[in-house]
This record gives structure tokens, C-alpha cells and sequence, in this order.
């Protein structure tokens, strides 16, 4: 189960890592410069975003293995489209067809680990999925590099097309249902939107799912800035995104293990408090850094991102139990929800931040831990308000959102 939805909830950053190499080419074929080249990612997130709000629900309703069936089927269909794209508006709309269903392996995929476990079990499968989901921007933009050397940029696209059908293969033999017809709800559209507003004016809600979405907003914004950071800021060659990735990467599936490690051992909200601990001293470390050295050397720039992603492992798999365990019969809308919040987020980010504070390392840490910061404000405010601590509870089917 942990491999099956690892490889599910890869996808998604699979479309964004492995095409990072490939910028300066496409920009070149198509006769597009950095910033239009950088909409292929915003694009790409805005459809995402607006996506996820429907992928949980349509979950809730038809079952779980069937809309991940369905969404990798139309991802498949928008992979071949990317590939034989001969224009920019072109390779942009299918961008955005990749994106409509891309977040359906991660969104649905967390709801089938709550159907299926509760309480330190939940959170050890989801850190391991964790570290799995940790493995795919390493490999990306390292893989698009490779793919690049033996063949020109559709190949990247040929590639993601092949990765959908395996999975597609491999949810249809290996993963079963995992939400039964007696508890799906019927699909309405206005209940759908009655829940979501309920959600979204929910303040407990709101301060957990901006604390993860600014806290991971740190990193992202470096993911984001990839091509930038590494091309211009390092300097380093297509080839050499490894150089950035697999440090990250490599404290991402670290801080997984060790919240595997942890559940049932140490209280959820003092695990997240070390989370943050170690995304703020990232950051301390980074700008001084930055401020120390002006231009940015491997491998010290990237040291301080691999703590950060350390520290942001710590902190996700608390904090997404807990926004699923306020409701227990919508699991699904309540991770399409907070997935909707952190990929506006990262829309933004890609879109406008990263082409505005790319063009130094200074505005990129100074960027980055502002993020950290608003994140942490977040955290603070939820443990100054609950008063309770944050351990991923067993929470009883039949238990409502207001008893939480």
C-alpha cells in the first residue's frame, strides 16, 4: 500500500521536476523567454488548484480507485499532448489538462489512508508514503537531464505518459476499494459547496492549513526558481540539478523516517515543534549564508534546504491527520480542500514570486523565510487557541466535525 500510493502521489511533482532541465531548449524551439517558459509550471498549478477541489469529493461519491483510475487516464492523454505540442499556447493547454488531473494520486490517495488506518498506524503510512512522494523532485529533474542527453524535450513527455499507464496497470491489480458504497455520499453539487465554505470558515481549518502551506512555500519557492537557482545563481549545467535536488530530497525522506519513527512515541504537537525548529534555524543558516558568501557555491547553498525539508517532513503528516480527523465522513473534500490552499499557494509562488525574487540568492532567502516565519505564526497561533496537543487520534466513524 505504501508503494502504490508513493508511486500515486509521484506524478504530480514528476510534471513540475522533470521538465525544469528542458526550459532553455523549449524556450528556444518555441521562441519563449524565462518568464513564458515559467508559466508552464503556474499553468500547470492553477489547474491543479482549482482540480482539487474536486477530486476528494468526486471520491467521496463514486469511490476512491475510480476516480484514480479515470484522473491517470486523462493524465496520460495530456502527457502524449505535451509531447507532440509544435507551439507554446499549445504545450500550455495541455499543461493545463496535466494539471486538471495530476493531484488526483495525492489528494485521493490521503483519504485512502485514513479509510484504511487510524491513529500512530495512519501516521506511520503516511510517512511512509511520505518518504516514497520525497523520492520524485530528486529524480526529475536528474532523469529530464538524462533524457535530454539521449533525445530532444518531448521525450520527458513520452516519459510521464509511460509512468501513468504502469500506474494505471498497478492501481487496477494491486489497489482495492477502500471507500464502500454504504458510506459514500451523493454527489450535490450545492451540499458540495455548503461543505466547503463550512470548511473554509472553519478557524481551526484555516490556521493548519496555512501553517503547512506557508511552511512548505519555503521550499517551494526554491523548487520553483530550480531552472534560475541552479543555472544562473550556481551555475551549474543541465545535468547537475542533482546538485540541488537530492540534498533536498534526501532531508525530506529523512525527517519522513523520523516521523515514522516517532508516532506513538512522541506527542504530535512537540514532533511539529521540532519540525519547525529545524525549518527556522534552516533559514537562519541560509540567509547568513547568502549574506556571508554573495554567490551561492555547492555544496553549502544547498545544505541549509536539506534541513528545511527536514524539518518540513516533521511537520506534514501532523498537521494533514489532523485537518482529515475534523471530518471523519468528508475526508475526502477536506484533503481536496487543503490541497486547493497550499497549490493556489504554490501558483502564486511559481508565478509570481519566483520570476520577481529569482534574480539573486539574497531575495530567494529572504523570500524563503518569510514563508518559514508566516507559517510558524500560524502554528503558534493553533497552539495558543486548541490548547490541546496534536497526536493523530482513532477518531470513531460515527464522530461529527463539532465533537472534534
Amino acid at each position: 500500500m505504501a508503494l502504490l500510493l508513493g508511486g500515486l502521489s509521484m506524478f504530480g511533482p514528476f510534471s513540475i521536476d522533470t521538465i525544469f532541465p528542458a526550459f532553455p531548449q523549449i524556450g528556444a524551439q518555441m521562441g519563449a523567454d524565462k518568464l513564458a517558459m515559467q508559466q508552464t509550471i503556474s499553468v500547470y498549478l492553477l489547474a491543479y488548484a482549482g482540480m482539487s477541489l474536486v477530486h476528494g469529493s468526486l471520491s467521496d461519491a463514486l469511490g476512491r480507485r475510480r476516480v484514480i483510475l479515470g484522473g491517470l487516464s486523462v493524465f496520460l492523454l495530456a502527457s502524449v499532448g505535451c509531447a507532440l505540442a509544435t507551439s507554446l499556447p499549445q504545450l500550455l493547454a495541455f499543461r493545463a489538462l496535466q494539471g486538471l488531473s495530476a493531484g488526483v494520486g495525492l489528494i485521493v490517495g490521503r483519504a485512502v489512508i485514513r479509510d484504511v488506518l487510524h491513529g500512530d498506524d495512519a501516521q506511520r503510512l503516511m510517512s511512509q508514503v511520505s518518504m516514497i512522494f520525497g523520492i520524485a523532485p530528486a529524480v526529475a529533474p536528474v532523469l529530464g537531464g538524462w533524457l535530454l542527453g539521449w533525445h530532444r524535450w518531448p521525450a520527458i513527455f513520452w516519459f510521464l505518459a509511460a509512468f501513468a499507464l504502469v500506474l494505471i496497470v498497478a492501481v487496477q491489480r494491486a489497489l482495492p476499494e477502500t471507500h464502500p458504497p454504504a458510506a459514500r455520499l451523493p454527489l450535490r453539487p450545492p451540499a458540495l459547496l455548503r461543505g466547503y465554505l463550512e470548511m473554509a470558515r472553519n478557524p481551526r481549518f484555516l490556521r493548519l492549513s496555512m501553517a503547512a502551506a506557508l511552511n512548505f512555500g519555503a521550499l517551494f519557492l526554491y523548487i520553483a526558481s530550480a531552472p534560475a537557482f541552479v543555472l544562473d545563481l550556481l551555475r551549474l549545467r543541465e545535468q547537475q540539478f542533482g546538485w540541488f535536488f537530492i540534498p533536498m530530497i534526501g532531508g525530506m525522506m529523512l525527517g519522513a523516517f523520523m516521523s515514522g519513527r516517532a508516532a506513538g512515541r512522541i506527542d504530535g504537537r512537540r514532533l511539529a515543534n521540532i519540525g519547525f525548529a529545524c525549518c527556522g534555524t534552516a533559514m537562519v543558516l541560509n540567509l547568513g549564508y547568502t549574506l556571508w558568501a554573495g554567490a551561492p557555491v555547492v555544496p553549502w547553498a544547498v545544505l541549509p534546504m536539506s534541513l528545511l525539508a527536514f524539518g518540513i517532513a516533521l511537520v506534514f503528516p501532523i498537521v494533514t491527520l489532523a485537518i482529515l480527523d475534523m471530518y471523519p465522513h468528508r475526508r475526502g473534500s477536506a484533503s481536496s480542500l487543503q490541497a486547493f490552499f497550499g497549490l493556489l499557494g504554490n501558483a502564486i509562488i511559481a508565478g509570481v514570486l519566483s520570476p520577481l525574487l529569482s534574480d539573486s540568492a539574497l531575495h530567494l532567502a529572504l523570500g524563503a523565510a518569510a514563508f518559514v516565519l508566516a507559517g510558524w505564526l500560524f502554528w503558534w497561533w493553533e497552539n495558543r487557541v486548541s490548547g490541546r496537543a496534536l497526536r493523530v487520534p482513532a477518531v470513531p466513524a460515527a464522530m461529527e466535525p463539532s465533537e472534534l
